[in-house]
């Protein structure tokens, strides 16, 4: 895949799929969460399965991270599920988020490159 396979504002490097089991989602606020969530720079794909009641997510972390998208749930009156499990995820996917932006501003160096304004020596 390249990055033209994406929506805007996401780039194949950057992209994340997390998924999250949340609690108090009901057909009445389940439309507005999903469609707020959507419309937000940096998401490529969401789903919403009602059988196991979890989000799935894939998104550019560089654009958006799992703390943006929580308030947004929270917002609608939903909430991440509170077990053991779901934390655990929650707390490492924040972790790798971090690291994938940290990452994306990273420029990276070499030794084996010569000083600035430093002149190649030709031999004859």
């Amino acid at each position: 895949m390249t990055d033209f396979d994406h929506r805007v504002g996401v780039k194949e490097a950057n992209l994340v799929i997390r998924n999250l089991r949340l609690t108090n989602v009901v057909d009445a606020n389940r439309n507005a969460l999903m469609e707020d969530i959507d419309h937000q720079f940096g998401i490529d794909e969401i789903s919403y399965n009602s059988t196991d009641a979890c989000l799935y997510l894939a998104y550019d972390a560089t654009n958006i991270n799992l703390e943006g998208i929580e308030d947004i749930i929270k917002k609608h009156g939903a909430d991440i599920h509170n077990d053991w499990w779901t934390h655990t995820k929650e707390q490492y996917y924040k972790f790798v988020d971090q690291n994938v932006k940290d990452n994306a501003k990273h420029v990276p160096w070499s030794c084996h490159k010569p000083p600035s304004g430093a002149v190649k020596k030709h031999k004859e």
